[in-house]
């Protein structure tokens, strides 16, 4: 099957979706599938590996919050088909919008989902031979998930590893449906479950997926070397410590792609709450380009961030988690220049072109133009 692009468009857009149905994954995650009016299925067509911002009122207030697709994309013949457009949801302590999926959203209920976005992708090559290795824990299964239902599907002279962990089979997100391509592909997918609180059969499969236990699960299931693609999908800890074992493995960045999921990382200072006083002079102010419309932002706190500022005159400016993990606040730097507190989400070579995350950016110029269009 042909790899399905993205179809050309303006920046990425909330819509009203109705849920045609919730399906009880775990005793904690479930997964939400939406329906696609005809009309917008360009708008939603997507690569494997990209996520869905939701947006709803919950307990008053507005909550947004990200989550990858978990299907894989249908050939350009079948585009849409809004039973194709599935996220899923685990629950997390303290988390309002994956509490509220789990417990209240049920069928027939409607729910503002923006259009994809993100840039942990695959890109298929049917004619080639490659072997693609997956490390993923927990919820960051669900970006996975599509990623190799893709490349399965549309690479057949190629082969798939994917190292899952998790804390016990009963955890276990999609359990059903990896162990059926499991069978849809023998020989060309090898699923491997690492458990933390249960122990297997294999004492090399139980305990946390770290980087001591990756070491010796690639050592004697796949040699770095045999490797052609990475993809790494979970918590800081994981993600980072795999970075850094193939670093020092000799693997190349440009073949390690990754998202975090979870970041607690300790490492990072946490600025001080700016106190706004709009009567105050401006420290700084940002010019705002979006959506072909340019808006002024005065900054009376440079400890506020730019995407902070931007709100109080322009409500639609882009963002989901604020916490510089899911990139959707992104925008290029054209004028003038930001400092980020911290990046979980652009690659070097976005940086390199100016691009920076507008929930973590704070002037250090007296002035700055940022352009969401570019």
């Amino acid at each position: 099957m042909p790899l399905i692009t993205k179809p050309a468009r303006t920046r990425a857009a909330f819509h009203p979706l109705p849920v045609n149905d919730v399906e009880r994954l775990t005793d904690d995650s479930v997964a939400v599938r939406f329906s696609v009016p005809r009309h917008l299925w360009d708008a939603y067509g997507f690569e494997p590996g990209q996520h869905l911002t939701l947006r709803a009122t919950i307990g008053g207030e507005e909550v947004r919050q990200s989550y990858s697709i978990c299907v894989a994309p249908l050939p350009p013949n079948r585009l849409g088909g809004g039973q194709h457009l599935r996220i899923a949801a685990a629950r997390l302590e303290g988390g309002r919008m994956s509490t509220w999926l789990n417990d209240s959203v049920q069928p027939g209920d409607e729910i503002d989902v923006m259009t994809p976005m993100g840039t942990f992708t695959a890109v298929p090559r049917p004619d080639a031979a490659r072997h693609h290795l997956a490390v993923a824990a927990g919820s960051g299964i669900t970006p996975v998930l599509s990623i190799v239902s893709t490349l399965l599907a549309q690479e057949p002279h190629s082969r798939v590893t994917l190292l899952y962990g998790n804390r016990r089979t009963s955890s276990i997100m999609f359990l059903e449906e990896l162990e059926d391509l499991k069978n849809a592909y023998p020989g060309r997918f090898q699923l491997v479950h690492v458990l933390s609180r249960e122990a297997p059969d294999v004492e090399l499969f139980h305990g946390r997926l770290d980087r001591e236990r990756l070491t010796r699960i690639l050592d004697a299931l796949a040699p770095v070397e045999s490797v052609d693609e990475w993809y790494l999908c979970g918590p800081f800890g994981l993600v980072t410590g795999a970075q850094a074992l193939l670093r020092e493995r000799g693997v190349a960045s440009e073949h390690v792609h990754h998202e975090i999921f979870h970041v607690d990382d300790g490492l990072t200072p946490t600025r001080p709450r700016a106190v706004i006083d709009g009567s105050t002079p401006p420290q700084a102010v940002v010019t705002v380009t979006l959506d072909g419309r340019t808006t002024e932002v005065p900054m009376p706190s440079r400890d506020e961030s730019v995407l902070a500022a931007t709100l109080r005159v322009r409500p639609d400016a882009p963002y989901s988690c604020a916490g510089g993990v899911c990139g959707t606040c992104r925008a290029r730097v054209v004028e003038g220049e930001v400092t980020m507190d911290r990046n979980y989400a652009l690659e070097p070579e976005e940086l390199a072109a100016g691009i920076v995350l507008a929930c973590q950016s704070h002037p250090i110029t007296d002035r700055v133009r940022l352009d969401y269009d570019a």
